[in-house]
């Protein structure tokens, strides 16, 4: 075992949930061995004709990343194993945060096709695609931004990929709605935490509506021209919003979320040249986070 694969007990937790080996044709053998090529490239951003030889041919490692990204396979283990996680009692709903990380985007990301892509033998366009491809100019230059859901254990409980100069006030609902942890029991999946967490960047009076709504408690700042508007405007202005410094002191756990995932650094840097492909080299990133334990 080389280092950074996977330990026999992260493999344990993650052999129920892939799909089934040695069947006809021998599609999905060496599970175990391609995977480890896809966390070594993650881990070391090299490209994937640089992958050692251990893992096998480094083209059957890139065509299973790639394969099981447009058919959201990667997204299902992500799903089982946050399920499996919950169960165990290992998610901390008392308070999680939302927040956002611009990634670099190598000049390798550029040049796409233009043509939508499909998923093999199925014709359809994979789940996370984007026409823009998450990429987009900001004042870093060529970037996308990774806007995500941490819980206090400081492992992330959804994702989103947006290019980089989007705002994050108008990602938050999205990226709510993507919060969506099954239960092994049955039963509809939890979907609401205890309590939620943001910066200022966050503040707006349609997500503070829709988390009223949602009934979730939250510890928002409200930025100085919002509560300058609002007491200009009088009664008609509305309540001023509550705010607990105690509590968001704990916002710095998305903080050092979003540094764990970055130590890979194919997230921190964005190599991959279609959204749905970028958008599962994070979630397999975030899988392994939870994998540990």
């Amino acid at each position: 075992m080389g280092r950074g694969d996977l330990t026999d007990e992260e493999w344990a937790r993650l052999k129920p949930h892939l799909p089934k080996t040695g069947q006809r044709g021998g599609r999905w053998a060496n599970h175990r061995r391609i995977i480890n090529g896809v966390l070594y490239r993650i881990r070391t951003g090299v490209p994937w004709r640089g992958l050692p030889a251990r893992f096998g041919k480094w083209k059957t490692v890139y065509e299973r990343h790639r394969r099981w990204s447009a058919d959201g396979r990667w997204d299902k283990i992500y799903t089982s194993v946050l399920a499996d996680a919950d169960a165990e009692g290992r998610i901390d709903w008392s308070m999680v945060s939302v927040d956002s990380t611009i990634c670099r985007a190598h000049q390798h990301a550029a040049g796409a096709r233009k043509k939508r892509p499909r998923v093999a033998r199925k014709g359809r366009a994979p789940r996370q695609h984007r026409p823009d491809e998450g990429l987009g100019r900001s004042r870093g230059g060529f970037t996308c931004k990774i806007h995500l859901v941490g819980e206090g254990g400081r492992r992330p409980l959804a994702l989103l990929i947006t290019p980089g100069q989007w705002a994050d006030a108008p990602q938050l609902i999205p990226i709510m709605e993507r919060l969506r942890v099954s239960r092994l029991g049955g039963g509809r999946p939890r979907t609401r935490p205890d309590h939620l967490g943001g910066d200022k960047a966050y503040s707006s009076r349609r997500n503070r509506r829709y988390l009223r709504r949602r009934q979730i408690s939250h510890t928002i700042p409200e930025p100085k021209n919002q509560r300058a508007n609002r007491q200009r405007r009088g009664s008609k202005g509305g309540r001023p919003t509550g705010f607990d410094k105690t509590v968001y002191k704990r916002r710095n756990e998305v903080e050092r979320t979003i540094n764990a995932l970055k130590s890979s650094r194919a997230v921190a840097t964005r190599f991959d040249k279609r959204a749905y492909v970028f958008q599962d080299t994070v979630t397999v990133a975030a899988t392994r986070l939870w994998l540990r334990g």
